[in-house]
């Protein structure tokens, strides 16, 4: 018998193989220019390799034919059976077809008919095998024809850890760089503890323990309780968006240590003393260029997060308001921490004169300091004064967000008041009452506690 199918090869003893040239448009893409598939010792077994064979080729061509960017590590994962199941409900509805049919009512039912006809136009697109069954179907396509054939037989599956991550990711981080990275080092240590991605439904408490553990092998308890915290937010997030009724958190008030033994949050960072900061000052008026000299003296004048100085617009400063002073929002260059922190903070003394200069050294630039000011930009302040900082003091509990932690002490020892400490500092204080009254009042209110406590 003489095989007479396209891009069968006889080679001799070494028996027979599916052999196919890459068309030229192709050729990039594959990175080769033929495809070469052994098929078999003997005619018998070519013939049966063959169907199989040539639908992988005919797959892989529409692969290497659809647009390619370039080679990414942020490239979009395939979608899993989860989101299968979704996508191929959103399709349905696109052909405006019921993803709740209940089948075939009778023999006329148009419905039935035209989820048949769709379903075999999608078969179509494939070659077949010797039993006429379509071969190489796309995973999308496959699942578009079980929800045209089952309808509402077809079960949802059940959502899984990556399955929520891509949610999370999707509905609560955004654009968001540095979060997607922490969002992807968290689940990785994750997948690592429990060896492969899980169902919600399926985790316990002892599954939640073995992630707290593995993230505690050479990493701080802070940092694990951080990390913690990530996958509550994930999963809380998904239970509710999923709709899992009754499916509980595991990871719910698990701590990396118990409190008795965390070290307490007062005992993390201490204040500056004054000595400190003026050795650090004169450090940097000697050593810093000028923008982290005027970050360093509004940071000590108004005790605000380093994130909220960094990440100023020269827009932001009101250095010729009746209160001179600086506004701390939100914007597409700088998160701040919650919504109390928006706020204004006035600028007095040295920290008034540091703004004003760096206004004047900004021009035309949109942010006030526009090395720092930028996605991660806090970070590259950070480590640039960090330097400064311990250059002058040694203690680790001692960093630049020390200052933060001396405005707080200055404030209280010239008596202010808790809720002008935390108009000042962007605490919540749990209160409703702190939601009333007009920016005026609160920044007059602001003016005065800093001129006790610095002044």
């Amino acid at each position: 018998m003489k095989i007479d199918v396209k891009h069968i090869q006889k080679r001799g003893k070494a028996g027979w193989r599916y052999r196919r040239k890459i068309p030229k448009k192709l050729q990039l893409a594959a990175g080769k220019l033929e495809i070469l598939i052994t098929l078999g010792s003997t005619e018998q077994e070519a013939l049966r390799a063959y169907p199989k064979v040539h639908a992988q080729a005919e797959q892989q061509l529409r692969v290497w034919s659809r647009p390619h960017s370039p080679i990414s590590t942020n490239a979009t994962p395939s979608p899993t059976e989860f989101e299968q199941f979704r996508l191929s409900r959103a399709r349905l509805r696109a052909l405006s077809l019921d993803p709740e049919w209940a089948g075939q009512e009778d023999d006329d039912d148009p419905e039935a008919l035209a989820r048949e006809l769709i379903a075999e136009q999608i078969a179509d697109k494939y070659p077949v095998d010797e039993y006429g069954h379509p071969v190489g179907i796309e995973t999308e396509d496959r699942a578009l024809i079980h929800a045209l054939v089952l309808g509402e037989r077809r079960r949802r599956p059940d959502p899984t850890l990556e399955d929520a991550k891509r949610l999370y990711l999707k509905e609560r981080v955004g654009e968001d760089e540095t979060k997607q990275m922490e969002l992807e080092r968290v689940f990785k240590l994750v997948k690592e503890a429990l060896s492969k991605d899980r169902k919600l439904s399926s985790l316990k408490r002892e599954d939640a323990k073995e992630v707290r553990d593995h993230m505690l092998d050479g990493r701080k308890a802070s940092s694990v309780d951080r990390y913690l915290n990530v996958v509550r937010a994930v999963i809380n997030h998904a239970v509710r968006e999923f709709d899992l009724a009754g499916v509980i958190n595991p990871f719910m008030n698990l701590e990396a240590a118990p409190k008795d033994k965390a070290e307490p949050d007062k005992d993390k960072r201490r204040p500056f003393t004054d000595a400190e900061v003026t050795a650090i000052t004169a450090r940097i008026a000697y050593h810093a260029k000028a923008d982290l000299q005027h970050i360093w003296a509004i940071l000590n004048g108004t005790g605000c997060r380093l994130a909220e100085v960094s990440g100023l617009r020269v827009a932001d400063v009101h250095a010729d308001h009746v209160v001179p002073h600086i506004t701390v929002e939100w914007h597409d260059d700088r998160r701040i921490k919650n919504a109390v922190s928006r706020r204004n903070v006035p600028l007095i003394g040295g920290a008034l004169e540091a703004a004003k200069e760096a206004v004047k050294a900004a021009g035309s630039a949109t942010m006030l300091f526009p090395t720092y000011g930028r996605p991660k930009g806090a970070s590259s302040a950070s480590a640039a004064l960090g330097k400064h900082v311990r250059a002058c003091v040694t203690d680790p509990k001692a960093t630049t967000h020390s200052l933060r932690h001396l405005m707080k002490d200055r404030l209280r020892l010239a008596g202010v008041t808790k809720s002008d400490q935390d108009i000042v500092l962007g605490h919540s204080s749990g209160s409703v009452g702190e939601d009333y009254g007009g920016d005026e009042a609160r920044l007059e209110m602001a003016r005065r506690a800093l001129e006790k406590a610095v002044i």
